[in-house]
């Protein structure tokens, strides 16, 4: 299934992308009228969404249809950096630190942005992309295997982890630098995890005014989905609707001889093969 969120004459909705159209999953909101709430909900609250879409009678054209981002601020929104062994070697050439363990950091939920909202760029002269596959967190995980990791997994999206350099540089937690107002685009949509039985066989790309800029698959991360979950959840609790970014490859605009940064009026569009894609224009400066 691939669920969504939608304006409904200015509120937001729950919806399923069936063809080329959304229909309203109005029928389980009075049980579940949040997504965080609908994958909280588990097996059951995905059956009532089968059968509510089985009778469901109000549909819209999805070309006429504002998708928000498909989740609501989640508890954690958590992103792996250099996770893609030619990436890493890109930002060891600019000198970064070449980690030896996953190499966690936060972005604040406030950044979450919908698929096609347009991203400020703020104060920042240094404004980056970076494509990458998300996971969302169905059943909360506290210190599960790599081998039970799976279990855990709600469903994915495509995530553009977008990044201010300039103030990344600033600490390093990253946090800032990573947490922009509208610097965290991610949908279109979620796809639940039984439509997508192997993640680590996914093509990403991101483009920039059309131009590839990166291009890889999930079969090159560093360090797989299910031991990313087994490692975080070793610390703590990973609970339902958390979003993890799994990495992204190598292109970035930081280490392009000279850099590359987006500027206004730049068109950005990620995608991962299985999912969709997001797109997103860089606002002009205030």
């Amino acid at each position: 299934m691939r669920l969504v969120r939608f304006d409904d004459g200015g509120m937001p909705r729950i919806g399923a992308i069936i063809g080329q159209s959304v229909v309203s999953l109005g029928a389980v909101a009075p049980r579940y009228s949040t997504m965080l709430s609908l994958i909280a909900g588990g097996d059951e609250a995905l059956r009532m969404a089968h059968s509510a879409l089985d009778s469901a009678a109000r549909t819209t054209p999805l070309e006429k249809t504002r998708l928000l981002a498909p989740i609501e601020r989640p508890g954690k929104f958590l992103a792996i950096g250099m996770n893609y062994r030619k990436h890493m070697e890109e930002a060891k050439r600019i000198g970064a630190p070449v980690p030896t363990n996953q190499y966690w950091f936060n972005k604040q939920t406030s950044c979450i942005a919908g698929p096609f909202d347009d991203t400020d760029p703020g104060v920042s002269q240094a404004l980056d992309y970076e494509v990458e596959l998300g996971v969302i967190i169905g059943k909360p995980a506290k210190r599960v295997s790599v081998e039970e990791a799976k279990h855990h997994v709600f469903g994915y999206l495509v995530c553009n982890d977008v990044s201010a350099r300039d103030w990344q540089s600033h600490a390093p937690t990253f946090t800032v630098g990573k947490s922009f107002d509208t610097h965290g685009p991610i949908g279109p949509w979620i796809v639940t995890a039984d439509e997508i039985p192997d993640p680590h066989t996914l093509g990403l790309r991101c483009y920039v005014n059309g131009e590839l800029r990166q291009e890889s698959n999930t079969a090159e991360l560093i360090y797989n989905i299910w031991e990313q979950i087994s490692y975080l959840s070793t610390a703590f609790t990973l609970d339902s609707g958390d979003i993890l970014a799994t990495g992204t490859p190598s292109g970035v605009g930081v280490a392009m001889t000279p850099p590359r940064f987006l500027q206004p009026g730049d068109v950005v569009r990620c995608e991962v093969d299985g999912i969709g894609a997001i797109e997103n224009k860089v606002k002009s400066r205030d």
